[in-house]
């Protein structure tokens, strides 16, 4: 990796850790991994071994009971040297819902496994093809019946649902139109994904620009277990918002990294390369890009650690996570857009790495919430604006 950039020092000895980590899966492995839409079987497990996937874990079941913002360091650092932690990081974020509104025999029962890695709590069944990001419209139901519920439907942009043992399921309990108000009516649920698939269960791989093993996932009259009800029936949609600040702030410590790579391989190649007689980096034309994804990097540095701070003192931080996630996605992609155009062809060469990070660096202008989406919350509850749909 080339020299690293300054960054805020929260948790330098977890980056330090996470950081000689990652030089065990260096560039070759992860091109090698994207010609095959492999999964990083290996970098997984040797996160999971350090205890890094089980970070937000108390030590009562099995965790290293770290703070939020240690969480984002290991996650940034991740990035920051080339790796990718989009193939695990959900675990970090979704089981928030079990240690929050989970019940004491579903904690026991689930979290210490997926501290150790004995179970992979990675497959987030939430969005559906006609309702997007629209969740309270989604069409998935579960039926009570006796014992257990029946659910059939259809998911989409599950990623790894392939690699997970267990999924966080958002249905519909109550029938649209019968429930007291749009977020309610909704459940949430614990699948135990090796015992479905093949009995209600089907799954079936996407393939898009980037190795993010995203699936479409269907329900055919699959059984789950009423014990396998996180919290209250018809409650499920708050349990899926109070992790969403979580997920954001970790998404923009990922993206930051992202930035961060990006901008020291600009840097390095453009005090490196010369044309004309002099270091293309003497150029304004070079220089000026670069300087400003930088500055747009710190700027969403600030705030994802503002929003760890509040998060962690359980201060209400949804502008923080949602600006920074913003924020971050944009300096993100200026800085992979330096990138490309300081290194010129060669940033199109698989060698350099740069147009697989290229790739999976834009997805967080989508995903895991549209831009568009974050611009509409800050206006309607920052502001004070008329919601706007």
């Amino acid at each position: 990796m080339d020299q690293p950039l300054m960054t805020i020092d929260l948790h330098p000895e977890i980056r330090e850790e996470v950081k000689k980590l990652c030089a065990k899966f260096p560039g070759e492995y992860w091109r090698k991994l994207d010609q095959v839409r492999g999964y990083p079987t290996e970098f997984i497990n040797a996160l999971t071994e350090a205890g890094y996937l089980g970070a937000l874990i108390p030590e009562e079941y099995g965790g290293a009971g770290l703070p939020l913002s240690a969480t984002s360091a290991i996650l940034e650092t991740i990035h920051a040297e080339g790796c990718n932690a989009a193939a695990c990081h959900a675990q970090m974020y979704i089981m928030g819902a079990i240690l929050k509104h989970g019940s004491e025999e579903q904690k026991r029962k689930y979290l210490p496994g997926i501290a150790t890695g004995q179970l992979r709590l990675q497959a987030f069944g939430v969005t559906e093809p006609t309702s997007g990001t629209d969740t309270t419209s989604l069409r998935t139901f579960a039926r009570r019946e006796g014992d257990h519920y029946v659910v059939n439907g259809q998911k989409v942009w599950t990623s790894r649902a392939e690699h997970s043992d267990l999924m966080l399921l958002l249905a519909r309990t109550t029938p649209r139109g019968e429930e007291k108000k749009k977020t309610d009516g909704l459940s949430t649920f614990i699948v135990d994904m090796k015992a479905a698939l093949g009995n209600g269960l089907t799954i079936r791989p996407i393939r898009t620009m980037m190795n993010h093993n995203s699936c479409e996932v269907f329900f055919d009259n699959m059984i789950v277990p009423a014990e396998n009800l996180v919290g209250e029936e018809g409650k499920g949609f708050r349990y899926i918002l109070d992790g969403m600040n979580a997920e954001r702030l970790l998404i923009a410590s990922e993206s930051i990294g992202d930035a961060k790579w990006f901008t020291a391989k600009s840097v390095a190649y453009a005090n490196e390369r010369r044309v004309f007689g002099r270091p293309i980096g003497q150029n304004q034309g070079i220089q000026f890009p670069i300087a400003k994804a930088y500055a747009q990097m710190r700027a969403a540095e600030l705030l994802v650690r503002e929003g760890c701070r509040k998060f962690e003192a359980g201060e209400h931080c949804g502008e923080e996570a949602n600006v920074a996630k913003m924020l971050a996605a944009d300096a993100a992609w200026a800085a992979a857009e330096a990138c490309i155009q300081t290194h010129g062809g060669f940033g199109f060469a698989e060698e350099y790495d740069i147009e697989r990070k290229f790739r999976e660096t834009r997805l967080y202008q989508v995903a895991p919430i549209s831009t568009n989406l974050i611009l509409s919350y800050v206006a309607e509850h920052v502001l004070g604006m008329p919601r706007s749909y």
